[in-house]
């Protein structure tokens, strides 16, 4: 049977639909919820994106909080061409542009843009640009890049991305941010709780985005069969599967908003918080100590925001500070009427600390949102110290009941 080549650049038997590039999305979805590693989800996002725009060279960076990045996949350069461009890139140039806009950028030859710094000798040779931000609201997570666009008609990668392109790869972008969303919760999960409760929240997850994603594929397939004959319809069923994918990145977040750990129910918070702990201790090669007073009884809304602030905090300093010592502390304090009904939980680590207004602008959060809103939502307070070279402190007080 002859074939002809569709407009992602793939070959089709006459008559049939543009297929590759919405089967690329559905299979990206699939992809998110097969897999728990963040490694191998990433790397999907990225062979995904490179299939769908037909592009010769695919990234996927996430950046660190010291302008580095603290994971960056590629798809398209061998093992050998790797290892001869050397370290990871750090933010700069384009790079940087890419991780503080939140819209696209399209570029015929990158090396022409006022903001290209140049590449490592063993570099591969790259022309036209399609970089896309992955966005969690309005938080940037990382950013998509594609170089050197390419087709059956011409495969030596000297097209030009279209603005087809750029729709295809928001939307997928959409689904990056789930996977992203998704990742770093089984992460958390991983290092944070016991084996048993790790596998519950596993499943709370799954079953949380599984009809979401069972309807974002189903929407992506229908949309497929439309693109040729009813461009305006397979354009309305993108956007509902870029509003699906915002929905399930929104449920997911509130899973584990909502999740209230069984240990804090069985045992308290001064056995769940020390149990925490002693499992990091072991899992890091950084000394993680706790000590506390008898602290009183909280209210359950209280407990469980200490212990959240408490992993939030814990799960920075270990994960992105370099720390080599943390320290948690839970003392009693002053709650109504002078009793030492409150409680102060105090977390130090002697990492590279960051600047909290500028990592606010730059819309990397480190958690710091969710942990204020956490202590204005049951009456507490809570404090950061740090600064580049100087460690973090966070601190939590809670007034008890």
């Amino acid at each position: 049977m002859s074939t002809n080549a569709c407009r992602c650049g793939q070959a089709q038997p006459p008559g049939d639909p543009c297929l590759g590039g919405i089967e690329a999305i559905s299979a990206a979805v699939l992809a998110m919820s097969r897999h728990l590693e963040v490694r191998e989800v990433l790397q999907r996002i990225v062979a995904s994106a490179r299939t769908l725009v037909g592009a010769e060279y695919a990234a996927l960076g996430v950046p660190d909080d010291h302008g580095g990045f603290a994971q960056f996949v590629v798809d398209g350069v061998s093992e050998a061409q790797w290892r001869a461009i050397g370290p990871l890139p750090r933010q700069h140039g384009i790079l940087f542009a890419m991780l503080h806009e939140q819209d696209p950028t399209r570029l015929d030859d990158v090396r022409a843009d006022e903001r290209f710094g140049g590449w490592p000798s063993a570099h591969p040779d790259m022309r036209a640009f399609l970089g896309v931000p992955i966005l969690d609201g309005d938080e940037i997570l990382g950013a998509l890049f594609l170089a050197n666009k390419h087709s059956l008609a011409n495969p030596v990668g000297r097209e030009r991305f279209t603005a087809h392109d750029e729709d295809l790869l928001r939307i997928l972008a959409a689904h990056a941010a789930l996977a992203l969303v998704n990742a770093r919760l089984y992460e958390r999960s991983r290092e944070l709780t016991l084996a048993g409760e790790r596998a519950r929240i596993a499943h709370e997850l799954h079953d949380a985005v599984s009809q979401k994603l069972f309807s974002l594929r189903l929407t992506a397939q229908a949309a497929a069969a439309l693109v040729d004959r009813d461009p305006a319809r397979a354009r309305a069923e993108l956007a509902e599967v870029s509003r699906l994918a915002a929905e399930a990145a929104e449920e997911l977040r509130g899973v584990v908003v909502e999740l209230r750990p069984a240990a804090l129910d069985e045992d308290g918070l001064l056995p769940t918080l020390a149990s925490q702990v002693e499992v990091l201790n072991r899992a890091h090669t950084a000394s993680v100590a706790f000590a506390h007073d008898r602290v009183a009884a909280l209210p359950a809304a209280q407990e469980e925001a200490v212990l959240r602030v408490a992993q939030e905090a814990l799960h920075n300093a270990l994960r992105h500070s370099g720390a080599q010592a943390v320290s948690v502390e839970l003392r009693s304090a002053p709650g109504p009427g002078g009793t030492d009904r409150g409680a102060r939980l105090r977390v130090t680590d002697d990492g590279k600390g960051f600047d909290p207004d500028s990592t606010r602008r730059a819309g990397r959060h480190l958690g710091l949102v969710s942990m204020r809103d956490r202590a204005t939502s049951v009456g507490g307070a809570l404090h950061i110290q740090s600064s580049p070279g100087a460690g973090t402190v966070v601190e939590l007080e809670v007034p008890g009941g």
